[in-house]
């Protein structure tokens, strides 16, 4: 019976313990998405024009947001810890969709015609 009780208490321990701490210069939810929708579009901007550097958008887009690169990708792992990154990512999406409204109707069609999509989970 001792160490049943011991069990449970060792379990309700560990099931309030944080997985991560919070970054001291957490990045902001609304913050985190403009950055990811900023990145999307230079991300495709390097499929336009191939000797365009990735690098050099991404630290661009950092410094337009002032916001480290340290502070981004601890913020950036926080928030994929607790699970908050699905929020952040589709609001993201809907700020690249605001901005373009043409990439609307394109992901739209993409769907249509791959109404299979390939499962993307390990």
């Amino acid at each position: 019976m001792r160490k049943l009780i011991f069990l449970f208490v060792l379990m309700f321990v560990f099931s309030c313990k944080e997985y991560i701490d919070k970054p001291k210069n957490l990045v902001s939810k609304d913050k985190m998405s403009e950055i990811l929708a900023d990145l999307a579009v230079n991300d495709q901007a390097t499929f336009m024009f191939p000797n365009t550097n990735l690098e050099s958008g991404t630290r661009f887009v950092l410094k337009t947001h002032q916001v480290k690169p340290d502070d981004f990708v601890a913020s950036f792992k926080y928030y994929v810890v607790e699970q908050k990154m699905n929020d952040i990512a589709d609001e993201a999406q809907k700020l690249v969709l605001k901005k373009d409204p043409k990439a609307d109707q394109f992901v739209k069609d993409k769907i249509k015609k791959n109404l299979n999509p390939p499962n993307v989970s390990k």
